[in-house]
């Protein structure tokens, strides 16, 4: 089993491109074979199962084959990581931007003026 982070580096990796965003989005709809998910594309087959290949090696899609038919379906759990991940990062932001706007609305002091 991967450490969480190496899984973390291998989720970014993959939603890092265009292509395999698009598939994820789509795959959000529920499951959907290959030929499905290649068909809007201008790519070939073989391109896209290598974008599912990468998706599938971060966890983040799952497939099955039965028959002649490959139907990928979306694996929450890798997705659910990737979106913990960023909240913390977010709430680190937001905690410090609004010291930020806490100390930038505090009435300005000039040394040596009588009011």
């Amino acid at each position: 089993m991967l450490d969480h982070e190496q899984a973390l580096d291998l989720v970014f990796r993959a939603l890092g491109d265009r292509t395999r965003r698009a598939l994820v989005e789509r795959l959000v709809r529920g499951p959907a074979s290959v030929s499905e998910l290649a068909a809007p594309l201008t790519m070939s087959l073989a391109a896209v199962v290598q974008h599912l290949q990468v998706l599938e090696a971060a966890g983040i899609v799952r497939s099955e084959k039965v028959g002649r038919v490959r139907t990928c379906r979306i694996e929450p759990g890798a997705l659910r990581a990737g979106e913990q991940w960023l909240g913390r990062q977010r709430t680190t932001w937001e905690s410090r931007l609004d010291r930020l706007g806490d100390f930038l609305a505090e009435p300005e002091t000039v040394e040596g003026s009588t009011s």
